[in-house]
């Protein structure tokens, strides 16, 4: 019975309508004998006779109209089936897992709300992590898509820019160069950092600032693990620290940090939508990067500076 096939039930299924092989010949656009051959084939599958043949016609034995029934079932999943294929295909519906790196959970939010007001029917789920634990989230196919900054060049990936990504060097209100203009690389050199943790983006771009100041990078400053405990430990007065302006807008606004007025700052890196190269687009991902593509960017918050 688990052989029955769908042109076999659709045999069975056009003769129950038309009561007649001939009719349902027509109807399904195949010769008499074919639809006699399908009908016989699923009589033998199901091992008894699901017609009996009158002068009126075809009537339906209690065999066939369980067939029939079953038949109409199927019909009616696979046009749900079409459907939600249908759906799919023109990405209305889906599922996708957003990876990002910690400096994008403080507007990754506001770009999903925005995307899933614009496609409801695609569900998505939020991974936040450093910038390794990103590229290795991203190796191990833990998410479809990951906003980060500079593409990996462990994973052979597609990226697609969809914003300015600035970096500065922040202070507590009261810190003595709060005030000063065009400080000088070597002169902030001499401050104490605070930094995040090796592998994190922010980390990779300080060693990179501070490279050609000799002796600099052998004790780059206190490590802490979140952007919330180094901006906590700044207002505090623990030191200076580069970070995503995109982390301190509401710090800075409100004058518990100030951005340093450093020379060459802000450090300009940019925002990449990032996937896999070896691994089929879905239309929920196809998506999701044409939104960022148009929408993303106002999303970023603006870089504040002081007067």
């Amino acid at each position: 019975m688990h052989d029955l096939s769908l042109r076999q039930l659709r045999a069975v299924s056009a003769v129950f309508r038309t009561r007649k092989i001939v009719l349902a010949a027509k109807e399904l656009g195949l010769t008499q004998p074919a639809v006699s051959l399908q009908l016989r084939e699923a009589e033998n599958l199901i091992g008894a006779p699901l017609f009996d043949r009158t002068v009126e016609g075809m009537r339906p034995t209690a065999a066939g109209l369980a067939v029939v029934d079953a038949a109409r079932a199927i019909e009616e999943r696979l046009r749900v089936l079409a459907d939600e294929v249908e759906a799919i295909v023109g990405g209305r519906k889906g599922a996708l897992r957003l990876g990002v790196v910690s400096t994008a959970k403080y507007f990754a939010p506001a770009i999903m709300a925005a995307f899933m007001r614009e496609h409801p029917g695609i569900e998505m789920s939020l991974w936040v992590g450093n910038r390794a634990e990103t590229i290795a989230a991203l190796h191990t196919h833990g998410v479809d898509i990951a906003l980060m900054g500079r593409p990996p060049r462990e994973v052979q990936v597609r990226a697609a820019l969809f914003g300015e990504h600035p970096l500065v060097i922040i202070a507590a209100p009261d810190h003595p160069l709060a005030q000063t203009r065009d400080i000088t690389k070597d002169r902030v050199a001499k401050e104490h950092f605070l930094v995040r943790e090796p592998g994190s983006g922010t980390r990779i771009s300080l060693d990179i600032f501070l490279a050609d100041i000799p002796g600099r990078l052998d004790n780059p400053g206190v490590e802490m693990g979140s952007n919330e405990t180094i901006k906590q430990a700044v207002m505090a007065g623990l030191g200076v620290a580069l970070i995503s302006a995109h982390t301190i807008a509401q710090e800075v606004e409100t004058r518990r940090l100030v951005i340093l007025d450093v020379v060459g700052m802000p450090i300009r890196r940019q925002w990449f939508s990032v996937s896999r190269l070896d691994r089929s687009m879905t239309p929920a991902m196809r998506a999701f990067e044409d939104f960022l593509k148009a929408e993303g960017a106002k999303f970023l918050p603006a870089l504040l500076t002081r007067d």
